[in-house]
């Protein structure tokens, strides 16, 4: 699509490398053609714009069915002509039937052979934590059958700049192998069981990668904000930028919170092998 690249490379990839100066590690990993759905955690709106900058592939994000359908509002009208305009589709939110048949223009991207961007914690984790997955990531990957593609951003959360202008600080994603969840359909149609499963062992894939701590709780419900509180005061563990200096070790997790397997960071890969052309 046309305008997806203008957009991209006259303005959103500039943007992006000049004034935040972001690096990548991993682009390898995304399979070169075919389907598959690239799952990260969510740390800012930002997050949108910045991987579709900095892969090659094109790659469309969902966004909510409300957005393509403008009130009267000029702003509204833009965003949803924006939206149009990139080639990136609808998927209903309300819960239920609605939900399940909005996944059909995302399957259709899958499909085809598109890549598909998600963020299994479902909105934005406002503690730093990495929540919970929903299962969408799951059905959209058994759905097409394609593979999921774990996505770990760094350093994406915007922090007020010059003039008040908010910025991300070179923000980092980094891309781990394709899991391959074909097994689950041996015996036919998948369950909730292992649509359970496959996103639980998403959410392992991201935690690898950022070395987030883990709470088992959907981001923004009260048992989310609940083990928050309780572990106030705890330092919070970063993944550093390469070239910087070793992060540090994660805190112990309350015993309230479910964590996932420790595991080892990749080493991290000097600046100027990982920014993208």
């Amino acid at each position: 699509m046309l305008l997806y690249h203008v957009f991209k490379y006259l303005l959103f990839r500039p943007v992006c490398r000049f004034v935040f100066k972001p690096w990548i590690e991993g682009e390898e990993n995304i399979p070169s053609r075919g389907g598959a759905v690239l799952a990260g955690n969510h740390l800012s709106a930002g997050e949108t714009f910045l991987l579709p900058a900095m892969i090659h592939r094109r790659l469309t994000f969902p966004a909510k069915a409300e957005l393509f359908n403008p009130g009267k509002d000029f702003k509204s009208k833009i965003v949803a002509w924006f939206l149009t305009a990139v080639g990136q589709v609808p998927m209903d939110r309300s819960g239920g039937r609605a939900s399940a048949e909005g996944l059909t223009p995302v399957m259709d991207v899958l499909r085809d052979g598109g890549l598909v961007g998600i963020f299994p914690e479902g909105t934005r984790s406002r503690d730093g934590r990495l929540h919970r997955g929903r299962t969408g990531v799951a059905r959209l990957a058994l759905g097409a059958g394609v593979p999921v593609v774990p996505v770990g951003f760094v350093g994406t959360q915007f922090h007020r700049g010059p003039f008040g202008i908010p910025i991300m600080k070179r923000p980092g994603i980094r891309i781990g192998p394709p899991l391959d969840f074909s097994s689950y359909l041996a015996d036919g149609a998948a369950d909730h069981a292992d649509y359970r499963a496959v996103t639980d062992e998403v959410m392992q894939a991201i935690r690898k990668l950022t070395g987030q701590e883990y709470v088992d709780a959907y981001a923004g419900t009260n048992r989310a904000a609940k083990l928050a509180r309780e572990n106030a005061g705890t330092t919070e563990w970063s993944v550093t930028p390469p070239g910087d200096t070793a992060a540090p070790q994660a805190p112990a997790p309350g015993p309230t919170e479910t964590t996932l397997p420790e595991t080892t960071l990749p080493e991290p890969t000097p600046p100027e092998s990982v920014a993208a052309p």
